[in-house]
Order: structure tokens, then sequence, then C-alpha cells
């Protein structure tokens, strides 16, 4: 996933699961569509992020990296 094609989106934690997974709701830019709910994706722990044990909770602010835009798994790479 280090590559130029890289997208960086920014959400919300909703939900921590076992093994370092997150559920997380990425925040949308603004659109016409606006009763659509938000995507949720499932995310891990980026590689700083467990060796300097940062920890994330429910209701964090997180940068989450994926390889495009469609994707339903990302990589948590910072807390805001």
């Amino acid at each position: 996933m280090r590559d130029a094609s890289v997208v960086k989106v920014e959400g919300v934690v909703e939900e921590a699961l076992p093994g370092l997974l997150f559920r997380v709701n990425l925040l949308k830019e603004k659109t016409e569509d606006a009763e659509e709910k938000p995507r949720q994706i499932l995310a891990y722990m980026g590689g700083k992020m467990k060796k300097y044990r940062i920890r994330v909770v429910p209701g964090d602010r997180v940068t989450v990296e994926m390889p495009s835009i469609t994707d339903e798994r990302g990589r948590i790479i910072r807390r805001l």
C-alpha cells in the first residue's frame, strides 16, 4: 500500500474489534445525496502506531490509508 495510488481519508472509529481491528465510519465530502448513511470500513493499526503504542478508542478521529476509495479495508496511520 506504499505507492502513489494510495488514498488517504478521514473517519471516526465506531467500534474496536479483537485483534487490533476497528470499524471506521468514513467522513464524506458534502454531496447532494445527504440521506445516504456513512460508509463503514474495517481498518487495522499501522506499524508506527503499534510500535509507539498509540491508543485508539471508539469516537476518535483518524486518518485511514486505502489502496483505492472503493476498498473495504484500510490502515489507520494517524490519530487526529
